[in-house]
């Protein structure tokens, strides 16, 4: 199955975490176009050489990794997720919840390192490294 990579597993590779290929093995991988948003997000923020140097890292992979679109299908995934954890009383913060109704939505396993809020949709096939 591919794997949809989460924002943060992308932050910790741009950090030089090298044990993210090997979480993500040999599988196609993918990322929301909310984590496109996340990451040009975190290039505006930053300031000079780090700007520069972060602005490198996240073109680069976004030349490399398929961004895969909020569809109709998407959003009625997104709205049955959300009204469930809504139900039980556990929301997950709203850009998680998209990038969530995305892998379900494409058949996508989630790569993270936040597995407290993925680890509750219903579903999900979740991945994460011991870090």
């Amino acid at each position: 199955m591919a794997v949809l990579i989460d924002t943060d597993l992308l932050i910790e590779l741009e950090r030089g975490n090298s044990e993210i290929e090997a979480l993500l093995g040999e599988e196609d991988r993918g990322i929301s176009v909310v984590t496109v948003s996340e990451l040009l997000h975190g290039v505006h923020r930053a300031k000079g050489a780090t700007r520069a140097r972060r602005n490198a890292f996240v073109e680069h992979l976004l030349a490399g990794l398929q961004a895969i679109p909020i569809t109709q299908a998407v959003a009625r995934v997104h709205a049955d997720i959300w009204s469930e954890l809504a139900s039980r009383g556990e929301l997950v913060g709203a850009h998680d919840l998209w990038i969530a109704a995305t892998a379900i939505a494409n058949g996508l396993t989630i790569a993270t390192h936040n597995s407290t809020h993925f680890t509750r949709i219903p579903g999900l096939h979740v991945i994460t490294s011991p870090n």
